[in-house]
C-alpha cells in the first residue's frame, strides 16, 4: 500500500494595498463630476448669453441718448463701467456662479454619492480641496469670456457715436479683472455653503441672500455701516468696476480700491477653509 502524496502547500498571495488616490486624480474626477452634470454646459451657455445681452441693451441706451445730444453737448470719450458691466447682469452672474458652486457639493449629499466618495478617498479635505480647483479654474474661464465679450461688445456698439474706448483705457483692465473674478469668487462661496448648509434650497437661499440681499441692509452715509457694506463681495464688484474717485463734498463713506480687492481674497479663502475644517469633523 502506498502512502498517500501529501497535498503540496499553497500560500495565498498578500493583497495588494490600492495606491493613495493623487491630488490630480481627485482633479479629474471632480472634472468629470461637473461636466456630467446635465445643467452646467446649458446654465453657463444661457448665463454667458443673458450678461452679454445685458451690455449690449446698456450699451444701445446709452447709444440712443447720444442720438439726442447735441455736438456742443457731447463730450469727449470715456470709459463708462456700467455700459460693459450692468449690475443686473452681473447681479445674475453672481446667483448663477453662487448656485453652480454649491451644486458641486450639495448634488452629492442628496444623491448619496458622497458616502461613495469618502470610502474611496478617505482624505475629505483634499476632495473639497480637488472640487475648489475645478470651481475655480472653470469659473474663472467663464468669467474672462463673460467679462471680455461684454466689453468689447458694448464698445463696439458705443464706437457709432465715437463713444467706444480700447482697453488700453485708464480703468478698463480693473473692471474687467474684476468683474472677470467676480465669477470664481461667488463660486467658492457657494461652494463653502454647499459644505456648512448640505442643503440645496437652503443653500440656494443663503447664498442669494449673502450674496445681494446682505449688502442692501448697510448704507454708505454712516462708518459702521459702511464698513460692513464695503466687506460685501458685491459691494467691492462695483467700487472696482466704477472708474471715478469720490467727491469732495460727498458725505457717503466710499470704499477703497486696495480694500476692495482684499475682499475678494478673503471671501473665497475663507470659504473653503472653513469647508475643509467642517468636512473632517462632521459625518457624511
Amino acid at each position: 500500500m502506498t502512502p498517500l502524496a501529501s497535498a503540496p502547500m499553497t500560500t495565498s498571495a498578500a493583497p495588494v494595498a490600492e495606491p493613495p488616490a493623487r491630488f490630480r486624480d481627485l482633479l479629474a474626477s471632480e472634472w468629470i463630476k461637473m461636466r456630467s452634470l446635465r445643467s452646467t454646459p446649458w446654465t453657463i451657455a444661457l448665463t454667458t448669453l443673458f450678461v452679454i445681452g445685458s451690455a449690449a441693451a446698456a450699451a444701445l441706451a446709452h447709444y440712443n441718448n447720444l442720438a439726442g445730444a447735441g455736438p456742443s453737448t457731447r463730450q469727449p470719450p470715456d470709459f463708462l463701467p456700467f455700459d460693459a458691466y450692468p449690475p443686473a447682469g452681473y447681479w445674475t452672474l453672481m446667483l448663477v456662479a453662487g448656485s453652480m458652486g454649491a451644486i458641486t457639493v450639495v448634488s452629492e449629499y442628496s444623491s448619496g454619492l458622497i458616502r461613495t466618495t469618502t470610502v474611496a478617498v478617505p482624505a475629505r479635505s483634499s476632495v473639497v480641496l480637488a472640487k475648489a480647483v475645478v470651481t475655480t479654474a472653470l469659473w474663472t474661464a467663464v468669467g474672462t469670456v463673460i467679462s471680455t465679450d461684454s466689453f468689447l461688445v458694448s464698445q463696439a456698439i458705443l464706437s457709432g457715436r465715437h463713444a467706444g474706448v480700447t482697453i488700453t483705457h485708464p480703468g478698463v483692465l480693473r473692471a474687467l479683472a474684476a468683474s472677470a473674478l467676480l465669477a470664481p469668487v461667488c463660486a467658492l462661496i457657494g461652494l463653502g455653503l454647499g459644505v456648512l448648509v448640505r442643503h440645496s434650497a437652503a443653500t440656494m437661499v443663503t447664498s442669494t441672500f449673502t450674496l445681494l440681499m446682505l449688502p442692501q441692509l448697510f448704507s454708505d452715509t454712516k462708518p459702521w455701516s459702511a464698513h460692513v457694506n464695503h466687506a460685501m463681495v458685491v459691494s467691492a464688484w462695483r467700487r472696482l468696476v466704477q472708474n471715478w474717485g469720490p467727491s469732495p463734498d460727498s458725505h457717503m463713506f466710499t470704499a477703497t480700491v486696495p480694500g476692495s480687492w482684499i475682499v475678494y481674497a478673503l471671501w473665497p479663502l475663507v470659504a473653503v477653509v472653513l469647508a475643509v475644517l467642517v468636512v473632517r469633523r462632521r459625518d457624511v
